[in-house]
């Protein structure tokens, strides 16, 4: 029987929202995934922007290669919790999956989020 666990994101510090400091690839990292083959990791996250201009975030899904692994939408400004990732999957690998954001201008942009990780 499978058992679910509500989780922080494992780039947060005590569930606080994330700063995504970074403006390229790598992203500043959001959440690493498990490294056990039946572990499955439900990621929801939301975004805020507290800039006064809208700005490009883009997400990394488990890789940095263009245009596979990339989630891009523009948050507007001075918005807040802006549904971007709706509880998309990833899979326990021998190498962790790891979900990374960067934004248009460093530091305006925060990520809030949590998984329920599914473990067979």
């Amino acid at each position: 029987m499978a058992t679910f666990s509500k989780i922080a994101l494992s780039g947060s510090t005590d569930g606080k929202m994330i700063k995504v400091a970074q403006t390229a690839t790598a992203g500043t990292t959001l959440h690493t995934g498990s490294t056990t083959s039946t572990t499955f990791d439900e990621v929801w996250l939301y975004a805020v922007n507290s800039d006064t201009t809208n700005r490009k975030l883009t997400i990394e899904w488990g890789g940095t290669s263009a245009p596979d692994d990339l989630i891009e939408l523009t948050i507007t400004a001075e918005s807040g919790l802006v549904l971007v990732v709706p509880g998309l999957v990833i899979k326990g690998n021998s190498t962790a999956l790891v979900v990374r954001a960067f934004a248009a201008t460093a530091n305006v942009i925060n990520i809030a989020g949590y998984v329920n990780r599914i473990t067979a």
